[in-house]
């Protein structure tokens, strides 16, 4: 799972944020229609389904449908893609709701999160040697990537279990090295995903005393569309939500043919069938698009992101605003949460209830 946050590239975004919300906005050039767009996508088990459709021919049907040329293009580096999303080389990206708001939108990109995919129902977990409590995690050094859905995770555990964040001290790591750092015997916690998190729970004495399954809803996995040109070429969102729903549904068949869609986005992710499987299986996929209605039009994913945003907040990931409110976002039934005249992450239904109700 490729979703980690890189500081000093948020730090710049962030910076630009606050310029941007005090000045005004040159126009932007890609609000006009338009009939070739360009997708990014990383390597995690949710996004599986993008190069995969690819491949089958799925987005081709898609995009034929609605009279348009779509690229879907893989970027190896996670945060790359998401700032490359920012800088304008894409159309739309997949990305957490985390970094939906302290990348793009936190930069001033305002952005339409059309497709709710998937959560972490595991894939996310805190571990710990020598013990077998969340509680027991006060006063250790916790090896994670900082300022990313780990750190995240973290701090929601240490509240549920009535820690501080200062009872700990994390020592920022890279999801490359997270492995190795964990194999030495001085380190006693890390924070991690998957496919790092199942090997390093592989290791002698290691229990995980905390995962995102426990906090349901809360670690987001997304497709993002810049919004002007969404709303200038509403056929780039029916295309992807046809896309997605088809595809998901064929990856969910236990007959042959789901089988072997499962395979093949396995290889697109260099691993095997076993392991993919084992990553789904830690992964809620809102594989009915009128459960992703629901779950995108619920109260909760307001206190959600009510609480990734404060979290994100006091990390300094705005840097430079006064108030958590400084990025708006919206929400289905013309919730806003932040400020209303600075909205720059929104929450849009509109593509997946056309899929719901079967009128793409």
């Amino acid at each position: 799972m490729m979703r980690l946050i890189g500081t000093a590239c948020k730090i710049l975004a962030c910076a630009g944020a606050i310029m941007l919300a005090s000045c005004s906005k040159a126009p932007d050039p890609q609000t006009e229609a338009r009939t070739e767009f360009n997708i990014g996508w990383s390597i995690y088990a949710g996004w599986m389904p993008w190069p995969y459709a690819q491949q089958a021919g799925i987005v081709k049907k898609w995009a034929d449908k609605y009279g348009i040329k779509i690229n879907v293009v893989q970027v190896n580096d996670y945060v790359e893609s998401i700032n490359q999303y920012t800088a304008g080389k894409f159309d739309g990206v997949t990305v957490t709701n985390m970094d939906a708001l302290t990348i793009p939108a936190a930069g001033g990109k305002d952005t339409s999160a059309i497709i709710v995919g998937d959560y972490s129902n595991g894939n996310d977990g805190i571990l710990l040697k020598g013990a077998n409590a969340l509680a027991d995690i006060k006063g250790r050094q916790v090896y994670l990537v900082e300022l990313s859905v780990s750190h995240y995770l973290l701090a929601r555990g240490l509240e549920k279990a009535g820690l501080k964040p200062t009872d700990v001290k994390t020592i920022n790591t890279s999801d490359a090295d997270i492995v190795s750092a964990f194999g030495s015997p001085d380190a006693r916690a890390a924070v991690a995903w998957n496919p790092q998190l199942s090997v390093m729970k592989g290791q002698t004495g290691v229990t995980e005393v905390f995962n995102s399954s426990q906090i349901p809803g809360e670690i987001l996995d997304l497709m993002v569309v810049d919004t002007a040109t969404l709303k200038a070429n509403p056929n780039l969102g029916k295309a992807l939500a046809g896309i997605w729903y088809e595809t998901v549904a064929l990856m969910q068949r236990q007959d042959s043919k789901g089988k072997e869609a499962r395979a093949a986005m396995a290889k697109l992710a260099g691993t095997t069938p076993e392991s993919f499987d084992s990553q789904l299986s830690t992964t809620y996929l809102y594989t009915d698009p009128k459960a992703a209605v629901a779950a995108t039009s619920d109260p909760a994913l307001l206190k959600t992101m009510m609480q990734v945003r404060d979290f994100s907040f006091k990390k300094g990931l705005f840097q430079g605003a006064s108030s958590a409110d400084a990025v708006g976002m919206a929400f289905p039934g013309a919730k806003t949460l932040g400020d209303p005249g600075h909205v720059m992450l929104r929450f849009d239904e509109s593509f997946m209830k056309m899929a719901a109700e079967g009128k793409l």
